[in-house]
């Protein structure tokens, strides 16, 4: 590693209220010779009201690779460079983790000054169990993909954490709908803001509420995980039954088949075993 290289942090900055900002990523901020954000119009009020003054380079999502290149540039000759997004932590669903890439490939040294984040604050408003989550980002705006993304998560049972725009919300409340089912949902809005808001609710009573409701501001959807219980609640023993059956036509003995589905099926081995004996006796 040359001893001429530059340095980045990665700096969490405040998702909605300008004081929600650590002492490190203040000064931090001071120190580096310039920054690298989302929308300067937007870091620039966070700067302001910190009275730091620094050189900043726009980066985002529609950046060419010659931006791209000019910030690698003053890196390599050792400058040192903030990555921060508009709201919490960059590389987050967020273009900052090409930068982090090439910064790896380039063995350029990291720093991360952390901050806050808007899907760990939703998870730890929402009121549903988030022991284990899965954060989805923003679903795709184009139809088929996002179709696919939601059909892939269905029966994830961890809980689902999305990101969401105010005019693709009731949209994606009725495509969550269709394709998760009608679970309980906390929708979170403008978190750590005057007008901050978590709507418990479920997914039905959410896309009735919003189809009368124009939604404004950034929104955090946190979907209650796919509930197996449910599923095995909605299974008979006759399906029990039949699964047993299945089994032993390919070669299973009868007393594993009935083993096997009760694992699957949640009925007692015996149940099925004697089910199993009674269609027997009904068909000869």
């Amino acid at each position: 590693m040359s001893d001429n290289l530059g340095r980045l942090f990665i700096v969490g900055t405040p998702i909605g209220n300008l004081g929600d900002i650590t002492y490190r990523a203040v000064e931090t901020l001071k120190s580096v010779d310039f920054i690298c954000a989302e929308d300067t119009r937007v870091t620039v009020k966070l700067l302001n009201h910190y009275g730091i003054k620094k050189p900043m380079i726009s980066y985002h999502e529609h950046s060419e690779r010659h931006v791209s290149d000019r910030i690698m540039g003053k890196i390599m000759s050792g400058e040192s460079c903030a990555v921060v997004s508009d709201a919490g932590m960059p590389c987050i669903s967020d273009p900052g983790e090409d930068l982090i890439r090439l910064c790896i490939e380039n063995d350029v040294p990291i720093e991360v000054v952390p901050g806050p984040t808007a899907m760990a604050s939703a998870a730890a408003l929402s009121g549903l169990s988030v022991s284990r989550f899965t954060f989805e980002g923003f679903l795709a705006v184009a139809k088929k993909q996002r179709y696919v993304h939601l059909e892939s998560v269905s029966k994830e049972t961890r809980t689902l954490i999305f990101y969401e725009a105010p005019h693709k919300l009731l949209n994606t409340l009725a495509d969550m709908l269709k394709y998760l089912g009608d679970r309980r949902i906390s929708i979170c809005h403008e978190l750590t803001k005057i007008h901050e808001e978590v709507f418990r609710t479920t997914l039905s009573e959410a896309v009735e509420y919003y189809s009368d409701k124009t939604p404004k501001g950034e929104f955090v959807l946190v979907v209650e995980g796919y509930d197996t219980k449910k599923e095995l609640s909605e299974i008979t023993l006759d399906d029990a039954i039949n699964e047993a059956e299945r089994l032993i036509e390919s070669g299973m003995k009868a007393v594993d088949a009935c083993k096997e589905a009760a694992k699957t099926t949640g009925f007692k081995k015996s149940d099925i075993y004697s089910g199993l004996q009674e269609r027997q006796e009904d068909r000869k």
